[in-house]
């Protein structure tokens, strides 16, 4: 065989692994709502859909090396097992930054294999932290609250600001 075949072989090999991850699943998914159990009514819904397609694209991503799969990877598997637990436990912490938080993590496991993303997981963390605990009366965050009231209605302006400073900066 020779060098060429080889790494077409290999190729394919790990082009099923998304398609492979995927059927298992969606077999399993649809099972489950065929044996009408109550452990198994817990995996029905779009979010189980959800986690079928993130775990998928994290298995490409480890099988095949193509880490760009990470990122998208780990935000379904991780939406989609939050919407789970949050419909299965009435306990389970709910909100906007609940999802912020798993963008973090997204952002903090793709980065550990990819250059960047990082920041951005910093960024996400202070979000859903700042959303966490901004409702709950600590008193740090009314102090701040308080001090930024009046330019807090123009925020919007600041990420305005941020893209098109993004855009129109020139990379070396």
């Amino acid at each position: 065989m020779s060098k060429r075949e080889t790494e077409d072989a290999t190729i394919m090999k790990t082009r099923t692994v998304f398609a492979g991850i995927l059927f298992i699943g969606l077999g399993l998914y649809f099972l489950a709502g065929q044996l009408e159990s109550p452990l198994f009514h817990f995996f029905q819904g779009w979010p189980a859909l959800l986690a079928i397609c993130g775990a998928a694209l994290l298995g490409q991503a480890h099988a095949a090396r193509e880490y760009a799969y990470l990122f998208p990877g780990f935000l379904l598997l991780g939406f989609g097992v939050e919407l789970l637990l949050a419909s299965a436990f009435s306990a389970w912490p709910r909100g906007v930054n609940m999802f912020f938080f798993l963008i973090a993590l997204a952002f903090f496991a793709s980065s550990r294999k990819q250059k960047g993303g990082a920041g951005f997981g910093v960024l996400f963390l202070l979000l859903a932290v700042v959303l966490t605990f901004s409702g709950r009366g600590q008193p740090f965050f009314h102090l701040v609250q308080a001090g930024l009231s009046s330019v807090w209605k123009f925020w919007p302006l600041g990420l305005i600001a941020i893209g098109v400073y993004l855009l129109w900066t020139r990379r070396k």
